[in-house]
């Protein structure tokens, strides 16, 4: 797949598949960021991507980051949509300091992965019932 993308700081790597079975590939941090104890910050991502059509981008954080830096993400993962390129559409993470410290992410630093995913849009058909038996309700099986 050919995917369009702009570096906004040129100097900086391309986004990268670490290794031949990576699923994910990494985002670059554009600046150094420091964010504060208990604190939501924003990291840019350094490139503006379009996404095919087709396909979202799903942006995750690495599995280290809580572990290494005390961060993590509040809303899980960021859903980029096919129609976010315009000039100014950088992919930013949205992270959330953790610890009682401020936390420092360098320029250049890994600290988030991008996944391509197939997405289907839904026509929806509104039914009374749909012919299955109640399993109990949220967190039923356990």
């Amino acid at each position: 797949m050919l995917v369009p993308i702009t570096r906004v700081d040129p100097a900086l790597p391309l986004p990268r598949y670490e290794t031949s079975g990576s699923a994910a590939f990494d985002f670059v941090t554009r600046e150094t960021t420091t964010v504060a104890p208990h604190a939501i910050g924003l990291i840019p991502g350094n490139v503006i991507i379009k996404v095919p059509e087709g396909y979202a981008l799903l942006v995750m954080p690495r599995s280290s980051l809580p572990r290494k830096k005390g961060l993590i993400c509040p809303h899980s993962l960021g859903l980029i949509d096919h129609d976010y390129h315009g000039p100014k559409d950088e992919i930013f993470v949205q992270v959330q300091n953790v610890t009682d410290k401020p936390v420092t992410v360098e320029r250049g630093e890994r600290i988030a992965q991008g996944l391509f995913v197939r997405i289907d849009r839904a026509e929806w058909q509104e039914v009374d019932d749909h012919g299955a038996e109640t399993r109990g309700g949220f967190g039923s099986t356990g």
